[in-house]
């Protein structure tokens, strides 16, 4: 497993809810150091941790271990989709086209 992808993606997800790693720590009742140390991937937390953290970021677990769950596509793609969703239409259709001529190589 990629733990510093997956630490990076707990850090994002929190910095998308404008918390600190001490507003997330004592959510998830760990300390700071502790949420710290998950980020930069040094350690995996326990899947109980895992779990709190992705419940208090709002955010599905699949989307934190999207490189490492087969199956995580859908999230993949969801993420595609609300990136471009209120991009103007002639964006999109770029976007399109470029992951179309991407897909068929």
């Amino acid at each position: 497993m990629d733990a510093k992808a997956v630490g990076q993606r707990i850090k994002t997800a929190r910095e998308k809810k404008n918390m600190t790693q001490e507003d997330l720590a004592a959510l998830v009742d760990i300390s700071p150091t502790h949420v710290s140390v998950i980020e930069r991937g040094s350690k995996i937390p326990r899947l109980d941790t895992f779990v709190a953290i992705a419940n208090v970021l709002e955010v599905s677990a699949d989307s934190l271990l999207v490189d490492v769950v087969d199956h995580a596509t859908k999230s993949v793609a969801s993420e595609l989709s609300a990136a471009i969703e209120d991009l103007p239409h002639d964006e999109k259709m770029r976007i399109l086209k470029a992951v179309s001529a991407l897909v068929e190589k």
